[in-house]
């Protein structure tokens, strides 16, 4: 057994009802809260009055910040100097990915004050992120990104000369992680959908990264299998509990399994889709997981072919289908032939849907080259990135 490091992840409150203990664990931290939010939903449901009349008992004050869309720089940094001043002693993030990522940034820089520009990986200066950073915590609605477990806040630039990158740093994790299948009852399926196989991509590029661990296969091999007997059902009917909670715990160790281990080439290619393109990021990863996994297979059984990810795809292949005596090039086409039917199933559209074209391959591949991409399990060439991304346009 190999050496690794674990870094911080956040307490973890889960299950049904677990919302009901965020007025109390806010008010450990003080009086006054911030809540950061999507653009209207949330508001408008029945949560929140819960959550309001929940921190009035405590005694807490707050403040409601709604985020539209995915975060940008210029979101955080105007957010920063507007609340700067104001007596914030918690950041309470309460949504899907893109709220929870805008509310870890924004606890991370009320106190220095500084732009977050300063700190984003592969843009300006990258200087050293110091803190102190307010107490975050982490309630998401959505079963995805595992942001309420991770150490970065993703954020984006559209358009041309657009980039999508992390603002990352241990400091950043959140105090609790407060994961509530309930929230998730209202979820579209189509958000379902992008989500579900966000969190499964996660999972698996962990489980055969390059700094994969067998504490984090341990959690990544559970998410999987939670993910195998949930995700479709979840897709089909929300209002199964049973299958809102393996998503739910699904997307939950993605997020820790991803901090720990880093992923792959799915979002090594879905940072640079998402900033050139209107594209989700759940949809970019939902469709291009087969395609990817199908391309590591057949350049791993090329170059490297005694790799351990070979035996570790067959593995999955084999709990996706429940079929442990497969062998391994059998194991291997059912892990993609599942793969591909979740993605035909769950009606996740190809890049063309959002205007990618041939022509824009050279620019996504030469973008692609992350930490993400780094980690992958096996070094692909341009050549091999751009049929990918052809399979799928």
């Amino acid at each position: 057994m190999t050496g690794f490091s674990i870094s911080r992840v956040p307490r973890i409150e889960f299950g049904a009802g677990a919302l009901a203990k965020l007025p109390a664990i806010a008010r450990r931290y003080g009086m006054h809260a911030l809540l950061v939010t999507g653009a209207g939903s949330l508001k408008s449901s029945p949560i929140w009055p819960g959550v309001t009349a929940g921190l009035k008992a405590q005694g807490m004050s707050w403040l409601h910040l709604a985020i539209p869309g995915e975060p940008s720089p210029d979101m955080v940094d105007e957010a920063v100097r507007a609340l700067r001043a104001e007596p914030i002693d918690v950041v309470i993030g309460i949504g899907g990915g893109s709220a929870l990522d805008a509310a870890k940034a924004i606890a991370g820089l009320l106190k220095p004050g500084n732009s977050v520009m300063d700190h984003l990986e592969g843009v300006g200066p990258e200087l050293p992120y110091g803190g102190p950073a307010i107490p975050f915590i982490a309630v998401p609605t959505t079963a995805g990104t595992g942001s309420e477990a991770t150490r970065n806040a993703v954020l984006s630039v559209q358009g041309e000369n657009g980039f999508k990158k992390s603002f990352r740093d241990e400091k950043l994790v959140a105090e609790y992680a407060l994961v509530d299948p309930d929230l998730l009852a209202t979820c579209p399926p189509a958000v379902i959908a992008a989500n579900g196989m966000d969190a499964f991509t996660q999972l698996l590029e962990s489980y055969v990264s390059s700094r994969a661990a067998p504490l984090t296969d341990s959690l990544a091999w559970g998410g999987m299998k939670a993910a195998r007997d949930g995700l479709l059902t979840f897709y089909a009917d929300a209002g199964n509990a049973e299958a809102r909670a393996q998503m739910a715990y699904a997307a939950l160790v993605s997020g820790i399994t991803l901090a720990q281990a880093g992923l792959g080439s799915v979002h090594g290619l879905a940072a640079p889709l998402g900033a050139f393109f209107p594209i989700p990021h759940g949809v970019a990863c939902g469709t291009l997981v087969a395609a990817a996994t199908r391309v590591n297979i057949n350049a791993l059984r090329a170059r490297a072919p005694a790799h351990p990810a070979l035996e570790k795809y067959a593995q999955v292949g084999r709990l996706l289908v429940k079929q442990g005596g497969l062998d391994m090039n059998a194991a291997h086409a059912a892990l993609i032939d599942t793969l591909e039917t979740w993605t035909r199933a769950l009606r996740l559209p190809a890049l063309a849907h959002y205007g990618v074209t041939q022509a824009d391959i050279p620019r996504i591949v030469a973008n692609s080259r992350s930490s993400s991409m780094k980690t992958n399990p096996v070094q692909l060439e341009d050549s091999e990135i751009a049929a990918l991304l052809t399979t799928r346009i």
